[in-house]
């Protein structure tokens, strides 16, 4: 009877700490832009820049998860780390406009409701990704644009700016440059959209994504970023998503969304999945890349390009910071 007592015992305990570590399974993936980069040509100095930045974000987004918080409000905190460092293509850094403005987009959406919200053309929002998570949680709409948006963003008592607050020495160059036709456009001046995607211990799984598009855009262009199923996606039944790269493309192929449909319809993982749409990108012509999330922890980073800003850390320890393949 004693034996069986302590058997009983011992199964009781296993299932309970199984049962809490399961609970307690936690997840946080980033990226800072995917694009044409050279090992050889950035320093040694600025890559441990960037690899900084992006392991300040990730242990915000560690932290938060760890103690309880929502996969929604790690993923809004640890954007707004990179949205406030000029080294990537959102908020501070952003890119300028072909009439030497800054213009923001950012999504995010929640898997557990599909729920979503995202802002696109804003001039003035300090953390666009706030912006898209008022939209989400206190609208009735999913999109909102340009002026419209800003007014949105005040009503809500967010940060406001003036434009020039966006005014980075560098980015204004690479306009400057463009205009002078210097240089043909390349993917890498497209580098620097950032995004995450995070799994709580609840379970459920957020993505988010902001940018400040590309280099002497016009005609008050967007790109994938602000476009839920382009850009971004999240859905509890299979997956979170955040893409990166040359933005038309990703629209036109609806990235985001496949690859949450291969693994709901064709039951492959989520590397799997990630790995087929950025090949179909690139048959098509597109660059960039992938950050994804399973349900179940699983991390995906894929791009076709030579670099991406990536990052991701596991309640089980796991970690990885890096910039090229």
């Amino acid at each position: 009877m004693d034996f069986m007592k302590n058997f009983c015992i011992v199964i009781l305990i296993a299932l309970t700490n199984l049962a809490f570590s399961q609970q307690k399974k936690y997840a946080v993936v980033i990226h800072g832009g995917a694009g044409v980069m050279s090992q050889s040509a950035m320093s040694k100095e600025r890559q441990a820049e960037y690899k900084a930045k992006l392991e300040e974000a990730l242990h915000v987004g560690e932290n938060l998860l760890k103690n309880g918080a929502t996969s929604a409000e790690a993923v809004v905190e640890v954007i707004k780390i990179l949205e406030d460092s000029p080294l990537f293509n959102a908020g501070k850094g952003a890119v300028f406009t072909a009439n030497g403005e800054n213009e923001l987009d950012a999504s995010i959406m929640e898997g557990k409701n599909l729920n979503a919200g995202a802002i696109a053309g804003v001039k003035d929002v300090k953390n666009p990704i706030t912006a898209a998570r008022a939209v989400m949680e206190k609208s009735e709409h999913v999109l909102l644009s340009g002026k419209g948006a800003s007014e949105f963003a005040r009503e809500q008592n967010l940060e406001m700016v003036k434009n020039k607050y966006f005014f980075t020495p560098s980015r204004y160059e690479s306009l400057k440059r463009l205009q002078k036709q210097e240089r043909e456009r390349t993917p890498a001046d497209n580098t620097g959209t950032v995004g995450c995607v995070a799994l709580d211990i609840h379970g459920n799984l957020c993505a988010g994504t902001s940018t400040g598009g590309m280099t002497n855009k016009k005609y008050g262009r967007i790109g994938d970023s602000p476009i839920i199923g382009a850009g971004n996606y999240a859905n509890n039944k299979t997956c979170a998503v955040s893409c990166t790269g040359h933005g038309e493309y990703f629209i036109r192929l609806g990235v985001a969304r496949n690859i949450s449909a291969l693994m709901e319809y064709k039951n492959v993982t989520v590397a799997e999945a990630c790995r087929e749409e950025i090949g179909k990108l690139g048959e098509l012509g597109g660059t960039g890349g992938v950050i994804a999330i399973d349900a179940n922890g699983n991390v995906a980073m894929e791009f076709n390009t030579s670099g991406m800003f990536r990052g991701y850390i596991t309640s089980t320890g796991e970690k990885e910071i890096a910039i090229f393949k």
